[in-house]
């Protein structure tokens, strides 16, 4: 079995035994097995099941850092307002744990960072620093990223650079770099109220600029959108009410707007006689480096082609990420990889209750991130 069919079955694997947000014991035990039989230097338990692993090359260089999450989700709630388009696509390795399903393709994520590993442990060439991979346990609830850095492990290693990929419902064999941009944050309020909270809460509601898809055919247009649009502001409310406070989860772009969002919610409070309070600090926004997104946008159109390469000029509309705390500690970029085949039923749409993925897109994915690595090693 070669390389790529023994990624392929990493995912396969993955994809038949997922875990939920901070349970994710046996896929971190496949990812340390496939990474210690590659050579690598592996910790685990890292913040949780987190997994670090170290690919030493030449002495003197650079350190440059991969991240991939590992967490599925819960299938009964942890979906997007989208129904099933019929299409469902039946891929033979099903998940095996009712109720728990990848349906963000952090299954792909893992399969492919464990393929980056692998590709640039076997190569004739050392690479021209230290590649740090970080495999991230509960990204889903926004907890594992600080549960990993909280161990001090990454910062130790200081990565001069941080790098990741998310699956996406473009075509496969198209990457997308966001140089600048990225995905927003996310702010929690909560609006007490003496009396009925209805009008507030439409108030509150016409707040947001954004929607979230209701459709495939939509959810593919908000994707298209950001190639094309100059847009950078938006604003996704999701509320719900019981008889003494609105609930409010605000994901706002850019995240420079938040205070003045608090500040407008707080007059409609204060106009219905109410007050607002704030469980916990906002979600930062997760923002692109933009010198190194352009960078690696221009590395990846001479590497794989000018047609594989898409170039997004706004912000993602969808749920904030985690990703964004290891932005914090060194500068870097997410990107997303096309894995749909429309022709074939795959929509590729994370989150919608048929999500799947073209396994096509696992080798397009390990080539771009081992030789972006390698390049960003040697340009160091």
């Amino acid at each position: 079995m070669n390389l790529h069919d023994e990624i392929i079955e990493v995912r396969r694997e993955i994809h038949r035994h997922p875990e939920l947000a901070g349970e994710e014991r046996r896929t971190a035990g496949l990812v340390a097995d496939q990474l210690r039989a590659a050579g690598l230097e592996v910790t685990t338990g890292v913040g949780g099941h987190g997994v670090v692993a170290v690919l030493d090359g030449s002495a003197g260089g650079p350190t440059i850092a991969y991240r991939a999450d590992m967490d599925a989700v819960d299938a009964r709630v942890n979906v997007l307002p989208i129904p099933p388009s019929g299409l469902v696509f039946d891929e033979g390795f099903a998940s095996r744990n009712p109720g728990v399903a990848h349906l963000c393709g952090h299954d792909l994520h893992t399969a492919i960072g464990v393929g980056v590993a692998r590709t640039m442990a076997r190569s004739s060439e050392p690479p021209p620093g230290r590649v740090v991979f970080v495999f991230q346990p509960a990204e889903e609830n926004l907890r594992g990223a600080r549960a990993m850095l909280d161990t001090g492990l990454v910062q130790r290693l200081a990565p001069h650079e941080f790098y990741a990929l998310h699956c996406s419902p473009f075509p496969t064999g198209t990457l997308a770099v966001s140089p600048g941009n990225g995905l927003p944050g996310l702010d929690h309020v909560r609006i007490v109220l003496p009396g009925d909270t209805e009008a507030v809460a439409a108030q509150v509601a016409a707040l947001g600029t954004v929607e979230f898809p209701r459709s495939i055919d939509e959810y593919h247009a908000h994707f298209q959108a950001v190639l094309t649009s100059a847009t950078q502001e938006s604003v996704s409310v999701a509320h719900w009410s019981d008889d003494k406070a609105v609930e409010v989860l605000l994901r706002v772009w850019p995240q420079e707007r938040g205070p003045a969002l608090r500040a407008h919610i707080e007059q409609l409070a204060a106009s219905a006689g109410g007050y607002v309070e704030y469980p916990g600090e906002p979600f930062p926004a997760m923002v692109n480096s933009p010198e190194l997104s352009t960078a690696a946008g221009h590395y990846l159109t001479s590497a794989l082609g000018p047609d594989s390469v898409a170039w997004a000029h706004a912000s993602w509309p969808f749920n904030c990420e985690d990703f964004a705390l290891f932005l914090d500690e060194a500068p870097g970029a997410m990107f997303y990889l096309g894995v749909a085949d429309p022709e074939a039923g795959i929509n590729g749409a994370p989150h919608s209750p048929d999500f799947a993925a073209d396994e096509k897109a696992i080798a397009h994915g390990v080539r771009a991130m081992a030789g972006l690595l390698t390049h960003r090693l040697a340009h160091h």
